[in-house]
């Protein structure tokens, strides 16, 4: 509903939407595993056979959860909207169903007229879907150029670019029912690279790491001179670690950082344009960065890394020069601080001491498991795994120690800044999957899709395992049912939240 989505008042309307998005989410864990010790005993599905029905779950859910226009319903679904989803599901999944008929058929230059009428169908609906889950702009573009690939030529086509057209069969046979238009690389892409990600994002932010990362910037800009609109830079880019969705971002720190950001002094559409300019910029921040990203990697042929290399200075240094804009925005507006007031250049050398320990540390891990793969490279992946594993466990002693962060409301009448000290250690263990995506992209150069894979079975270990460890270090045995039972609910909501993010 934040983005404007349906809320259903039926349960039964509202867990068939959760289900199905439950489903994609499990359905894309599957066919990501690298043929671990189970995979044997699953079936393999190749890139023609998953890519319809990745396509299949976005399309249906894209007819349920967005209504058509703004005056439409939000509590229910109207049967028109009902028909659109069959029908669009229908025309995506055919393409699985029928994959050796179309072999002989369609994809041999051969269409029928059947298959012609279940392409135009599958083209326009799926325009359709983008219009309710995104706006118009893509809708506009993929129809014009669609038109331009029938017509080939007219008093808007520049003579440059003119051709003879192509028939509606060859158009709908090209686009739809063959293996290079709407199912081809970019669909690929979003399958085999991008839903990985945004899940593992996902996963992230239940766990609490949205939230942690939030506090962490105010905690460390909100006693600044517009601190409010700073922590929402600093946490936007906090969340862009993690995020490759520029909406999600918004929703995650923008309900907590623009009504803050509103009391100290700034416009309804500063705050706005802050959160929003912060957000977007999350979409070439490392190592989660947005499905251009990974479309790059498959169009150039060029590896992951070098995409994080070379967007990395840039996301810094565009994030630098918006806590640079805010500030000097708070010194023109004479904005208070939230709290005892305290110096922008001290914050500064802190945040690059940080920097520094940290990079050295990630240095020297890789030069200890280099010589432990030398020495023994046997037990290097078993070893390595023990110390992850006993790393993550005094983390979360250490998280024990404090109580659980909770979510503040912005609109409160008093608002409590935490400390760095209060909130640094509530949260280490949610670097842990951060770093072992960095790890498999940057040191073990494995494929983007693996690297997230690894990633979000870390952080599906995580979610689930997180409450129970805490609830055994503060010795509060009568509870560790109910929080295991509560790490499997933000487990559900994760995977959930996830597909969602993914329409």
């Amino acid at each position: 509903t934040d983005s404007g989505a349906r809320d259903p008042s039926s349960r039964t309307v509202a867990l068939l939407i959760s289900g199905l998005a439950l489903l994609w989410s499990l359905f894309q864990l599957w066919i990501a595993q690298p043929q671990l010790w189970f995979g044997q005993y699953l079936p393999v599905l190749n890139s023609s056979q998953t890519r319809p029905i990745h396509l299949t779950f976005a399309v249906v859910l894209a007819f349920l959860a967005y209504p058509a226009l703004k005056s439409s319903p939000r509590t229910h679904i109207p049967i028109l909207d009902w028909i659109l989803a069959l029908v669009a599901g229908g025309t995506a999944f055919y393409v699985f169903l029928f994959s050796d008929t179309l072999a002989l058929t369609a994809r041999s230059g051969l269409p029928t007229q059947a298959q012609v009428i279940i392409g135009a169908v599958g083209l326009v609906l799926l325009l359709e879907a983008s219009r309710r889950a995104l706006g118009p702009a893509l809708t506009i573009v993929g129809a014009l150029f669609a038109l331009y690939g029938y017509m080939g030529q007219g008093w808007l086509i520049p003579e440059l670019i003119e051709h003879d057209g192509i028939s509606f069969s060859s158009l709908m046979n090209g686009l739809w029912l063959d293996t290079a238009g709407v199912f081809g690389i970019p669909l690929g892409v979003s399958t085999a690279f991008v839903f990985l990600f945004v899940l593992f994002g996902s996963l992230l932010d239940k766990a609490g790491a949205g939230n942690y990362f939030i506090k962490l910037a105010f905690a460390g800009l909100g006693h600044l001179r517009g601190g409010p609109a700073k922590a929402a830079v600093v946490g936007s880019a906090m969340t862009g670690l993690i995020s490759g969705s520029s909406i999600a971002n918004v929703v995650t720190t923008g309900t907590f950082t623009i009504p803050l950001m509103k009391r100290v002094g700034f416009t309804p559409e500063q705050a706005g344009s802050v959160e929003v300019a912060s957000s977007v910029n999350g979409q070439i921040m490392p190592p989660v960065m947005g499905a251009a990203a990974f479309l790059m990697v498959e169009f150039i042929g060029i590896p992951y890394v070098a995409v994080i290399k070379h967007a990395f200075i840039p996301a810094v240094i565009s994030y630098i020069a918006l806590v640079y804009i805010v500030h000097l925005e708070a010194l023109k507006k004479d904005m208070p601080a939230l709290g005892e007031a305290k110096s922008f250049s001290g914050m500064i050398v802190k945040f690059f001491i940080g920097f520094a320990v940290a990079g050295a540390g990630f240095t020297g891990l890789i030069y200890a498991v280099g010589v432990l793969k030398t020495a023994a490279p046997d037990l290097a992946g078993p070893v390595m795994m023990a110390v992850l594993a006993g790393l993550y466990i005094w983390l979360v002693s250490i998280a024990a120690r404090r109580p659980d962060l909770e979510v503040d409301d912005p609109n409160s009448e008093e608002i409590k800044l935490p400390t760095v000290a209060e909130v640094y250690a509530t949260g280490l263990h949610y670097v842990l999957p951060i770093v072992v995506l960095v790890w498999f992209l940057m040191v073990e150069r494995q494929s983007p899709a693996k690297s997230a894979f690894y990633a979000a079975s870390l952080m599906l270990f995580i979610i689930v395992t997180q409450r129970p460890l805490k609830a055994l270090f503060r010795r509060q045995r009568a509870q560790l049912i109910s929080e295991m039972k509560a790490g499997f609910d933000d487990l559900i909501e994760g995977l959930i939240a996830g597909a969602r993010n993914m329409i």
